[in-house]
């Protein structure tokens, strides 16, 4: 299973992605600002592709265990980005919540120049459902792709 992240807009410090499962449409994505050098926190994960693993440790597996209890198994864990770990995809409405993930959201809008999404916790969890087992199995991996537009997208 792929999972592709088309980034289509830059805010001032946001990054605004289509998401895509196995070549079709699933949702938006937002991260923080493409930098040239990620900072742990505060930058979009460098482009590329990465293969996706569960971790089922840490503060955040547990906060979805209480959340999600009828289906989360860990976290769906970003893997192999040079000099990071403990990146996910997880759940968030704004580049205050990405602590250098990506989030996932139904729809978006961009508010004070900066984007935010909007029913992220239903997106998550469909995506979530639909890849855990091919995470588990060792199936499944990410593309990022930079493809920004020459002007904001708005919704």
């Amino acid at each position: 299973m792929i999972i592709t992240v088309i980034r289509v807009g830059e805010g001032k410090q946001s990054t605004l992605s289509e998401v895509y499962v196995d070549g079709i449409f699933f949702c938006y994505g937002l991260e923080d600002a493409v930098r040239d050098q990620k900072i742990w926190g505060a930058t979009a994960i460098p482009a590329g592709t990465y293969k996706l693993g569960m971790r089922k440790l840490g503060a955040l597996h547990a906060r979805y265990t209480r959340l999600f209890p009828k289906f989360h198994r860990g976290m769906i864990e970003i893997l192999n980005i040079p000099d990071f770990r403990y990146v996910y995809i997880h759940i968030g409405n704004t580049i205050g919540d990405t602590s250098g993930c990506l989030l996932l959201g139904d729809s978006f809008v961009l508010e004070d120049g900066d984007y935010e999404l909007r029913k992220s916790k239903a997106a998550y969890k469909r995506l979530y459902q639909g890849l855990s087992g091919a995470v588990e199995s060792g199936r499944a991996s990410v593309q990022l792709i930079n493809a920004f537009c020459d002007k904001p997208i708005t919704s």
